[in-house]
């Protein structure tokens, strides 16, 4: 046949490895899959920490390449729903955590925010009070209205709960729902300091962002998508 000794060796083996490097795609293929029914808005450099965390070691190049060999895709975002009014006749308070370096004790500050959660008949709201020293929260309101109710049920529960000293720092966006007269009362009846947002800069309120995000990625839509899958 007028081919080398080496030549049909060299063939053979590549064909071996291009076998073994496909074994090897399948398997790490299954392995983004069962973190993909887990979490299934993961991207790849989540999927890697998770990889690195279950005992496997595959560099980010792999994964995807993997992802686009098997059309392996994170689930994209929902569509975005509004929750911010910050045009309102209230008072806006300064942002007292923006020079604060840490917290180093329970209900020392507490931040608060809204988002929405979708469900098969549309979608309601949720306001969140979190203690910003555990990451606990400890006041939460459901409504399908964005109003102040909303928000006060969160910080009744809150209080109701945790009886916090006087000087408690309550930190959230400038909503209307957090200035108007009601919420400031009822944190004045309390000795509540108010703390808001700087206008346009989502890294003030940046530990309730993080928050909100794992809440509706890694619980709520992923319990959606095995109820409904």
């Amino acid at each position: 046949m007028n081919l080398a000794r080496s030549t049909y060796y060299y063939q053979k083996r590549r064909a071996l490895l291009a076998a073994e490097k496909d074994r090897g795609d399948a398997d790490l293929k299954d392995k983004i899959d069962e973190i993909q029914v887990e979490f299934p808005y993961y991207g790849y450099r989540m999927i890697h920490h998770e990889l690195e965390r279950r005992g496997h070691l595959v560099n980010e190049k792999r994964i995807r390449r993997v992802q686009r060999k098997f059309g392996l895709f994170a689930m994209r975002l929902r569509k975005f729903i509004r929750t911010t009014d910050s045009n309102h006749r209230h008072r806006v308070y300064p942002n007292l955590l923006k020079n604060r370096a840490s917290v180093s004790a329970l209900d020392e500050v507490w931040v608060s925010d809204i988002t929405y959660v979708r469900i098969d008949t549309g979608f309601v709201f949720v306001a969140i009070v979190m203690d910003l020293c555990s990451r606990k929260v400890v006041g939460y309101g459901i409504s399908k209205n964005i109003d102040r109710e909303l928000t006060l049920a969160a910080l009744d529960m809150a209080i109701e709960s945790r009886k916090p000293d006087v000087g408690l720092i309550h930190h959230s966006d400038r909503e209307v729902q957090y200035a108007c007269d009601d919420y400031i009362e009822l944190m004045s009846e309390w000795k509540m300091r108010p703390s808001m947002s700087r206008s346009g800069n989502p890294y003030d309120n940046a530990y309730m962002e993080s928050f909100m995000k794992t809440l509706k990625y890694n619980e709520i839509y992923l319990n959606h998508s095995l109820l409904t899958g």
